[in-house]
């Protein structure tokens, strides 16, 4: 299962073909907290998250989730490119941080190598 993190509804349903397309079951919410209160993210073996979003940004809910000793793979996109936020997802772990417009083929490997990498929470 993976976990489609955006507060953009428009890119949260196209995320979700792409990632069913390629044979995963998702589920989608458009915030950090939704996720968080969700039974459904329980099962889930990967996320993909917007970094910035209302209330918990995609980064403080990486943060929140390794301080639980959850080590689940994170794949971040961004439509505002930051270097101190780009090395702060990959210290706490992130598997990829890529721009918006996202690049498909680029978004597909790195949610190869995040289900390789997986643990659910």
């Amino acid at each position: 299962m993976i976990a489609i993190i955006d507060d953009d509804e428009t890119m949260r349903i196209g995320l979700r073909f792409l990632v069913s397309s390629l044979g995963y079951g998702t589920c989608v919410f458009g915030s950090a907290a939704d996720f968080l209160q969700s039974p459904q993210a329980r099962c889930a073996s990967c996320v993909i998250s917007d970094i910035r979003m209302p209330g918990m940004s995609g980064i403080q809910l990486q943060a929140h989730l390794r301080s639980a000793g959850c080590k689940i793979p994170f794949i971040f996109m961004t439509a505002v490119p930051d270097d101190n936020v780009r090395q702060q997802a990959f210290k706490d772990g992130a598997i990829c941080f890529l721009n918006k417009p996202l690049d498909e083929q680029a978004l597909i490997a790195c949610l190869e190598e995040a289900v390789e990498a997986g643990e659910p929470l």
